[in-house]
């Protein structure tokens, strides 16, 4: 099994507004590390313009990213143990703050390419019943065919 991951974020203006500007220079490198990171499977993309936002009819303002990882592991060390951190520490420069869940995980047969309906189900599924089996979270992660959240990994802070 892969793990599958959605992050979603409203953004606080037009994608290119100058409020942006840093965030969507920040990018194509972004892309770079994660397209190059061990562990890392495939991503969501509109075309190979590394500055290109996925298009969907959820808003014009919500940003989405859909990808696949390896491994818990393998997604950790990219979202807190890269350059993608200091992209994060940012987040509410660009993004509006949220009380809901805005990220999940979840796991797909390898080969699977989960396709942005069935990421956001799931991402409605985790807000109206909080993390389980289906769509989860760093800190209550769910190993694939399990029914109770697992213990914390070592080094994989929960």
């Amino acid at each position: 099994m892969h793990l599958a991951q959605l992050n979603v974020a409203h953004l606080i203006a037009p994608i290119d507004a100058p409020e942006l500007a840093d965030f969507v220079a920040a990018l194509e490198p972004i892309y770079a590390v994660s397209d190059s990171a061990p562990g890392f499977v495939w991503r969501m993309m509109e075309s190979d313009d590394p500055t290109e936002v996925i298009t969907h009819q959820y808003g014009d303002d919500l940003l989405v990213n859909v990808s696949v990882w390896e491994s818990r592991e393998a997604l950790w060390n990219f979202v807190y143990r890269s350059a993608h951190l200091e992209i994060l520490r940012r987040r509410r420069e660009w993004f509006v703050r949220t009380a809901v869940p805005y990220t999940l995980m979840w796991w797909v047969p390898e080969g699977h390419t989960p396709t942005l309906g069935e990421a956001m189900e799931r991402l409605a599924l985790i807000r109206a019943q909080g993390p389980g089996p289906e769509a989860f979270t760093f800190k209550e992660f769910y190993e694939p065919g399990a029914s109770a959240a697992s213990p914390p990994i070592a080094g994989v802070p929960h």
